[in-house]
């Protein structure tokens, strides 16, 4: 196959397995990535994960605050592109930009297409106990996500996934979807299929109030949502006014919780604290309280006088 001219949009950790096999394919002339931001408790301002190996490859970066912007786009017109590649850039491209390249432009999309569309696809699939997700390699038009689906590919959601784990797994396999495409692209044969409108789910993205326990949940969403949330915000509850992060958990679906309200400690025993759900039962094995390190739950329980009838809110 003639490696095609590729301009890149992507910025995090999930768009590098993508840019690194178009890299090695094809003439990826330009990678455009969201400007650095301050991060970590130093706010040190980091170049993103995407920018970093563009630069390391010798691949021209830009970081336009305004994707409408007319230089930007003569710049992007004059590299008489093949096609465009997105990978979580993090922005809607407007049209002016997506009537470019000559085949349009892709996007790698971390769900089952028309479900997740948004910002958060992988995050929405855990909370919601997704049993398979995928990847969708989409036309992109101006809407969110609502461009036909170019190539698809499902995957089971293994019951140790979290949001960190999940989100490495599809970067890797979006980056082999993608590569698949763009050969049938070149051949001319890449199917084009609508989506299904009465289908389709939203991902917004998630706030702090999305890491928060809701004890009135079943232990099973409980257990789902720890998953989703992994990364950020995390999960955490609130006990004397103070808030505690939860590391590690599990649900107990099965288990009786008698007379307990949700949210109620219904046992403690070596090194967990057991809750009650909604039903069931969520096992906190360790935690985090604010200004501390990570110590059992048990440990965390005993140092703040917390008993069997404590409530977690």
């Amino acid at each position: 196959m003639k490696p095609l001219r590729v301009a890149f949009f992507g910025t995090p950790e999930f768009a590098v397995p993508t840019l690194e096999a178009l890299a090695r394919q094809h003439h990826v002339l330009l990678a455009v990535t969201q400007p650095p931001k301050p991060a970590g408790r130093g706010l040190t301002v980091r170049q993103p994960a995407a920018a970093r190996l563009a630069e390391a490859r010798d691949i021209e970066v830009a970081q336009p605050r305004r994707l409408r912007d007319p230089e930007f786009l003569a710049r992007l017109r004059a590299l008489d592109l093949d096609v465009g590649v997105t990978a979580a850039y993090g922005r809607i491209l407007p049209p002016a930009l997506l009537e470019l390249p000559r085949f349009g432009v892709l996007n790698v999309h971390a769900s089952l297409l028309p479900r997740w569309r948004g910002a958060a696809p992988i995050q929405h699939a855990l909370i919601a106990g997704d049993a398979e997700t995928g990847i969708t390699i989409m036309q992109t038009e101006e809407g969110l996500d609502t461009g036909p689906i170019r190539l698809q590919r499902r995957v089971t959601v293994a019951a140790s996934d979290d949001a960190i784990t999940l989100a490495a797994s599809l970067a890797q396999l979006g980056a082999e979807v993608l590569t698949e495409a763009l050969t049938l692209l070149a051949a001319d044969s890449l199917p084009v299929t609508p989506q299904d409108e009465g289908a389709v789910t939203v991902a917004p993205p998630l706030t702090a109030l999305d890491g928060h326990v809701r004890w009135h949940a079943s232990a099973v969403d409980i257990a789902n949502r720890h998953r989703g949330v992994a990364g950020w915000p995390g999960s955490s509850f609130e006990f004397g006014g103070s808030r505690v992060k939860v590391l590690e958990l599990t649900a107990l679906p099965d288990a009786e919780t008698g007379a307990a309200a949700p949210g109620q400690v219904v046992r403690l025993t070596g090194d967990v604290v057991q809750v009650a759900a909604g039903s069931g039962i969520v096992e906190l094995s360790t935690v985090k309280p604010a200004s501390k390190g990570a110590m059992s739950a048990r440990a965390w329980a005993n140092g703040r006088g917390v008993r069997v009838g404590a409530v977690l809110v």
